[in-house]
């Protein structure tokens, strides 16, 4: 039995699927792989084992036209397969994968800009259908273009439940067969990511963490590169998916740089598409100018200053700024997750101006203890709101993404001001409530003046022009914001 997609779109999903051994293990004993030829260039993607006999490669090609592909295997007749299939245009909407752009931001791979705006939901791939369907329709109307996800399920506080499958053969009560991997775990788990593809949101693939019960944090390093390898091969062909290392990675008392090195290596040995690639951290930080980091994940390294650090660690890393976790939305017992929403919002369009990207969660206690930042379910904080209306002026600025705007004039030392100098300056006030402010800018430059509002979501345009010195009457309120666009 052998099969292949003949016609996909491009940055599509391309799938060879053939019948091999069944007996011994298959996981282990048999390798496989294709090369795919297009236009001169070769692309090579490793194979996989999905139980039952059927073994697959899958591969995401990049350009329109002819393309061919040819096998080679330890396995006789998985060995010398060929054939031919045809890969069509982008489809709306299909923007392929995500990139680094100017340096510090991202954008699809057809140019159109990507403003990361994401969310966590840990284990929410681990809860059953009828609450990872509610998390799906609650992402259908929330904002968020990224999710933090991860692959093993989570032991932690509010997440004592056992889940319905796990990614390695066997159970807790049977025993762990470190041996073997679960296809019918993974495939749920791809089922899950094309969702999320289809609401335009990237999944943020956590490899390892440290909140375990199963031993997965304990792996010997042959299983975690065992395992490592096939979640490449599996997954690397969709288009939306973005590689973390690891949540908190230097809670691992058992793993080095040197593994963390390794594992980074196995993913761009293994992975065609070449997809983003970091790690998290809980204290210190990993050496994100390591040449395998497309970008840094943060998590916040102070209770009270985190996106404020944004202007420090670009300079520092010369990298897209991502914040992770700057703490989450909600009312529970830990300083992570306790903060109000304004906070939240505050904290978004502080990193936001100052060029970095940050990410948002949900820790408010209910009866269940369904948590969104593990869980999934409902939102029901004041924040999404407020960032949803965040998206929609990031989409009106810069499409090269903000850049810190410096000081020229000595007078802007007290906030944070972003955008592109001379055509957009975005000023955001925070926490301070200023009755005006006097604006300072090149004579030669004239702008129209907004005053946004960015709790209660307003956006109010000062009459006539400006330029030079000049002064803004504003509301006496926090969180407020003054645009100016170029004339």
């Amino acid at each position: 039995m052998i099969n292949w997609t003949t016609k996909t779109e491009r940055w599509g999903i391309f799938e060879l699927a053939a019948g091999g051994p069944e007996t011994g293990n298959p996981f282990k004993e048999v390798s496989w792989t294709a090369v795919f030829r297009n236009s001169g260039r070769m692309f090579h993607a490793p194979g996989f084992y999905d139980g039952d006999g059927i073994f697959k490669v899958r591969f995401s090609p990049d350009l329109p036209g002819a393309w061919t592909f040819e096998t080679s295997s330890s396995e006789a007749g998985l060995d010398g397969l060929a054939g031919s299939f045809d890969v069509t245009e982008a489809s709306p909407g299909n923007h392929g994968p995500v990139r680094v752009a100017n340096t510090f931001h991202f954008a699809y791979e057809d140019g159109t800009p990507h403003n990361s705006i994401g969310t966590t939901c840990y284990a929410w791939t681990h809860q059953g259908n009828e609450l990872e369907e509610q998390t799906l329709d609650t992402l259908a109307e929330a904002p968020f273009n990224k999710m933090r996800m991860c692959v093993f399920p989570k032991h932690y506080d509010f997440n004592h439940n056992e889940p319905e499958m796990l990614p390695f053969a066997g159970s807790l009560e049977t025993g762990i067969d470190f041996e073997r991997l679960n296809p019918a775990c993974f495939r749920h788990l791809e089922k899950r990511i094309l969702e999320l593809q289809k609401l335009g949101i990237e999944a943020d693939i956590i490899l390892f963490h440290p909140y375990d019960r199963w031993g997965f944090a304990e792996m010997s390093p042959e299983t975690d590169d065992f395992y490592l390898k096939y979640v490449v091969a599996r997954l690397s062909a969709y288009r939306n998916v973005w590689w973390s290392l690891a949540n908190e990675y230097d809670l691992f008392p058992n793993k080095t740089i040197g593994d963390w090195e390794r594992f980074a290596r196995i993913i761009m040995d293994n992975d065609p598409v070449s997809h983003l690639r970091s790690v998290h951290n809980c204290g210190a930080f990993y050496d994100y100018s390591r040449p395998w980091v497309t970008h840094c994940s943060i998590q916040r390294t102070d209770v009270y200053k985190t996106s404020e650090n944004v202007t420090e660690w670009r300079e520092r890393w010369r990298k897209p700024i991502v914040i992770d976790e700057c703490t989450y939305e909600g009312d529970i017992n830990h300083g992570w997750g306790n903060i109000p929403g304004t906070e939240m919002v505050r904290r978004f369009w502080e990193g936001y101006v100052r060029g970095g990207y940050m990410g948002h969660g949900e820790t408010y206690m209910n009866p269940e203890e369904v948590l969104w930042w593990s869980k999934g379910g409902k939102l029901t904080g004041s924040s999404p709101a407020r960032i949803a209306f965040l998206k929609r002026i990031a989409e009106e600025g810069p499409g090269q993404g903000m850049t810190p705007i410096p000081n020229r004039y000595g007078v802007d030392w007290d906030v944070a001001v972003g955008g592109q100098e001379g055509q957009y300056h975005l000023y955001y006030f925070g926490f301070f409530q200023p009755s005006f402010r006097i604006f300072t800018v090149n004579p030669a430059w004239t702008f129209k003046v907004e005053v946004i509002d960015t709790w209660n979501m307003t956006v109010e345009e000062v009459p006539g022009t400006f330029s030079g010195t000049f002064r803004i009457d504003m509301p006496t309120r926090q969180y407020m914001a003054v645009r100016l666009r170029r004339v």
